[in-house]
């Protein structure tokens, strides 16, 4: 008996142990985009799932791959997902001013072919990691990130799905009929003073017209910036920015549904 008790007790420390060592595991990745640009990608996976689970891109807001970027692909990683958190500015520049900002977003969006080829290079690698399974990707983005992650779907890049969490909605290049290949999620704060009336409603017929699969979601009192807790912080720049938990918590919870639908997990 004191045998079988000492080998009961050693398998339930083996079985914590090995619950104890499963984590979100993180690390940071180098990768080139095809203008020569060097790029530094953040990857998080849950190390207690094995094999390959579905693949999410994380485009970060205006700021750059900041801390907060990160924390969404690590958010993602511990609901099981692929995630990597791309760098759309190069050598992942990032900053708290609005002019530097600025100056990062015009640069990575000077023209339609520079903001592609960056995010198929932040998807390329996402691809190339072992956990991710290649035939189920998706993508993600906040402010900037939710622009380019719906410019992705208007281009009809092979992803299932995107995203959007209070992105700019004026297009780079329009969606024409049938170009949108992947679901479309847009989370919307109804207060958003940056995003006008019009832009939603062009939006909309833009989607209409294409025939795309899309959502549009509008959150009572959310600004823009709902989603980051450190968006008050910039009304001191004078951007009329605010978090919202409310918002916050539902836009993601739409997510959550939204990817378990289109992944059936």
């Amino acid at each position: 008996m004191l045998a079988c008790a000492r080998h009961g007790l050693l398998g339930l420390l083996l079985s914590v142990s090995a619950v104890a060592q499963a984590e979100i595991q993180t690390r940071e990745i180098p990768y080139t985009a095809p203008d020569g640009t060097q790029m530094i990608g953040y990857y998080a996976y849950d190390d207690a799932i094995e094999g390959k689970r579905p693949g999410i891109v994380v485009v970060h807001e205006w700021w750059g791959l900041n801390d907060y970027a990160k924390r969404r692909a690590r958010d993602l990683a511990e609901l099981g997902y692929s995630a990597l958190a791309v760098d759309m500015y190069g050598e992942g520049r990032n900053t708290t001013h609005p002019k530097d900002a600025m100056g990062f977003m015009q640069a990575a969006t000077a023209n339609a072919e520079t903001a592609n080829t960056r995010f198929m290079a932040g998807l390329e690698l996402l691809k190339a990691q072992e956990q991710t399974d290649t035939e189920h990707l998706a993508a993600i983005g906040y402010c900037f990130g939710g622009k380019v992650v719906l410019d992705m779907a208007r281009q009809g890049v092979p992803l299932a799905g995107v995203v959007s969490f209070h992105g700019a909605l004026v297009p780079a290049v329009p969606a024409s009929k049938g170009s949108v290949k992947a679901r479309i999620l847009v989370e919307h704060g109804e207060a958003d003073s940056m995003i006008t009336e019009q832009q939603i409603s062009d939006f909309k017929a833009e989607m209409d017209e294409a025939g795309a699969d899309y959502r549009f979601v509008s959150l009572p009192g959310a600004k823009h910036g709902f989603t980051n807790p450190g968006a008050d912080a910039h009304q001191a720049h004078g951007l009329d920015l605010g978090y919202q938990k409310e918002a916050d918590e539902r836009s993601w919870a739409d997510m959550r549904a939204f990817f378990k639908d289109l992944f059936d997990r």
